[in-house]
């Protein structure tokens, strides 16, 4: 497929972006350097990957595209195995010659599948994605059991970006229907049992898309911000239909979590920009709501295909009086941070410590060093992969037995210049442990994948405690 692209039409298919044309499954995988021995579970991640030939080139948004889930099972200090897997839809049966999926599909969304985020919940796989997708359970191995929507309880579509909240066992996510909602979006509560036990409809213009959303122990955030449905992405026949609008005013929106109505959302305005990913979020003792978040100035805007096009995404803060709807916004670094993460002991909490991917649009790897922001002290110190590799996005395990926040193992997805064979394009990847107390350390442990992993979007670590081998 990547022999009839070019990069000024559409570089979210080239390079460490172009997708695989196979699965593939690889046993005792090789290892420099030693992996910890309590690692005992799977690292998920999950992106899109057409598995036939993009028509147009011009037209395809990088969010689109079949789903492919990459998985490397650790054990005993050892990498046991590695899996790709198409996520199940009817142009995957119909490419593989399986038979078509089962469960719900929120009005016949079956032509793809969730291609965004892939995690652990309730004792079960989930692959996910927005849009009105709904999830795929997968088996351990990684193979497609059927759409779930949470044991036929999930009424709409659900995010790639649910929250849980560690104090009872919950998700919540803000869902927007494309375009079945196309005067709100959907916040939606899914119990520790993993079914649906809250839905409240919220009111918003011009349908926004709304990729994520922040919790803290008071409130529900809803981002209702700077990109929309868009008139001129229809136009172009863009098929995922969405741009900056100049005339959308940006605001923040904190929903009472014990309340019944969309009424009592308390609307803050903010500075016209975009945001993909918060890091955390936090009621400070003030009474304040704390923000830490990936920003864009603008997005789909000259670049109607994917992010990258228009402005780098810095780190700010925002800190939200709920009594007078004031916003303070801050700036905590100006280089370009993406795909943040945190100690997921620290959920809702006050975080001391953040963790992101470098991002460099225009360049031949996307991504380059990890970096680690210390909020207290201001200091941002990185780890860097070497000539010709790049980081991913960072997943934050906590050591056993540790307390300390930054007491914990990095696991990220490096993609590397250097070594990959000529039938993978020349890329190679590593699944890469660093020691999040002093990221600047050599790797604990670099895990050679068996061929290219395209860049992706999202994944979780997921102990077998919290699901376990079939």
């Amino acid at each position: 497929m990547t022999d009839q692209l070019n990069a000024e039409l559409n570089s979210y298919l080239l390079e460490d972006r172009a997708p695989v044309a196979e699965e593939r499954t690889s046993f005792d995988l090789p290892v420099v350097g030693q992996i910890p021995a309590e690692l005992e579970g799977r690292w998920l991640r999950n992106g899109p990957n057409p598995i036939n030939e993009v028509a147009d080139i011009t037209k395809h948004h990088w969010f689109s595209g079949d789903g492919m889930v990459h998985g490397v099972r650790l054990r005993g200090g050892k990498a046991e195995w590695y899996r790709n897997r198409w996520v199940g839809s009817d142009t995957i049966s119909d490419a593989l010659g399986t038979d078509k999926l089962g469960g719900p599909s929120n009005g016949g969304r079956t032509h793809s599948g969730p291609n965004t985020n892939v995690g652990g919940f309730a004792g079960k796989t989930w692959a996910m994605v927005e849009g009105g997708g709904v999830p795929c359970e997968l088996t351990y191995e990684l193979d497609t059991v059927a759409r779930n929507g949470f044991e036929d309880t999930l009424p709409n579509g659900f995010s790639a970006h649910p929250k849980y909240d560690p104090a009872t066992g919950e998700l919540h996510a803000m869902a927007y229907t494309w375009p079945d909602l196309m005067d709100h979006i959907q916040y939606v509560v899914v119990g520790a049992d993993g079914r649906v036990s809250k839905t409240l409809d919220i009111p918003v213009p011009d349908m926004p898309m709304v990729h994520d959303m922040s919790i803290t122990d008071r409130f529900a955030v809803v981002f209702d911000l700077g990109v929309t449905i868009s008139g001129d992405a229809f136009a172009r026949g863009i098929n995922v239909p969405f741009g900056w609008n100049n005339d959308h005013a940006c605001r923040l929106g904190l929903l009472p979590r014990t309340s019944d109505s969309a009424d009592d959302i308390i609307w803050c305005d903010v500075d016209p920009c975009a945001v993909f990913h918060p890091l955390n979020a936090y009621d400070d003792a003030d009474g304040n709501v704390v923000i830490d978040f990936c920003r864009y100035e603008r997005m789909f805007d000259n670049d109607m295909l994917g992010p990258f096009g228009d402005t780098p995404p810095t780190l700010d803060r925002w800190t939200i009086n709920p009594e007078n709807r004031v916003v303070n916004e801050e700036r905590i670094d100006d280089r370009a941070h993406e795909f943040p993460r945190h100690d997921p002991r620290v959920g809702l909490k006050q975080h001391r410590y953040g963790y992101t991917a470098e991002v460099r649009p225009g360049e031949a790897l996307l991504h380059g060093a990890t970096f680690k922001t210390d909020y207290q002290t201001g200091e941002v110190t990185s780890h860097d992969f070497g000539p010709g590799r790049g980081g991913a996005e960072p997943v934050f395990v906590p050591k056993e037995g540790s307390t300390a926040e930054d007491d914990g193992w990095l696991i990220t997805l490096v993609h590397d210049l250097n070594g990959g064979s000529a039938a993978d394009g020349g890329y190679g990847a590593e699944l890469c442990v660093l020691d999040a107390n002093d990221i600047t350390a050599p790797e604990v442990a670099r895990i050679t994948l068996p061929g290219h992993v395209p860049i992706g979007f999202h994944g979780n670590w997921v102990p077998d405690s919290s699901v376990a081998p079939s």
